[in-house]
């Protein structure tokens, strides 16, 4: 049986991964901040672990939790966008400090405690990113911060890679979805997106390191 790991699986597309890896036979670790998600996860069959990424501490109690362990296939799902302010306004410091904690500090903190086990299973991991962060394909500067954190994760997985060659780490585009950030009149649903990035996850192979893809299988020309 595979091990998946889901880091922010309270609701969303991360919950949603969470129910499709189950639903497929898989073994799921997933965390959430929130005793109500922690047990919305245990009731699907997953085992859930408590971790709050925009928390240092929290994440710096990840690695024991997961001692031992060889994950085959893990999923950093973490993301804010608190506005759609472009460049126009600048953010704030709280604003600021908010998406560029959740969006990128916190994978830059939990690759070195989780990449090393998923090279242990010569497995892959996911970082949910955004077409949004793609520097080549800018056109607008709408929701400037989200995609400044976007491009920054980009890079941190980018230039992970380098560090951990046993394993293969990318970066996928979830599309427009219908979440709490993407709203109800997203066109695609979270059951659509978490579908397609299983089935990339699937097809990577480790000529794909570092690679940029969309839930639909695209893969990025540029960065």
């Amino acid at each position: 049986m595979s091990t998946t790991l889901i880091i922010a699986a309270s609701r969303g597309i991360g919950l949603e991964l969470a129910r499709q890896a189950i639903d497929a036979g898989e073994r799921v670790i997933a965390t959430a901040r929130s005793e109500t998600a922690l047990a919305q996860l245990r009731e699907l069959g997953a085992q859930a672990l408590r971790l709050d990424v925009a928390d240092v501490a929290s994440v710096s109690g990840l690695a024991w939790q997961l001692d031992g362990e060889k994950i085959d296939t893990a999923w950093y799902v973490a993301g804010v966008m608190c506005n759609r302010a472009n460049a126009t306004q600048p953010p704030t410091r709280e604003q600021f400090d908010r998406v560029m904690h959740t969006n990128v500090l916190g994978a830059m903190q939990l690759i070195p405690q989780v990449v090393p086990l998923v090279e242990s299973a010569g497995g892959r991991m996911a970082f949910i990113s955004s077409a949004m962060g793609l520097i080549g394909e800018v056109g607008s500067s709408s929701a400037w911060l989200y995609r400044v954190s976007k491009a920054a994760l980009n890079m941190t997985v980018k230039s992970a890679q380098a560090s951990y060659p046993g394993a293969t780490l990318v970066c996928l585009h979830p599309g427009w979805v219908q979440t709490d950030m993407g709203g109800s009149g997203a066109p695609v649903t979270a059951v659509q997106s978490a579908a397609g990035m299983r089935r990339v996850m699937a097809a990577v192979t480790p000529q794909d390191q570092g690679a940029f893809f969309s839930y639909d299988g695209q893969r990025a020309s540029t960065w």
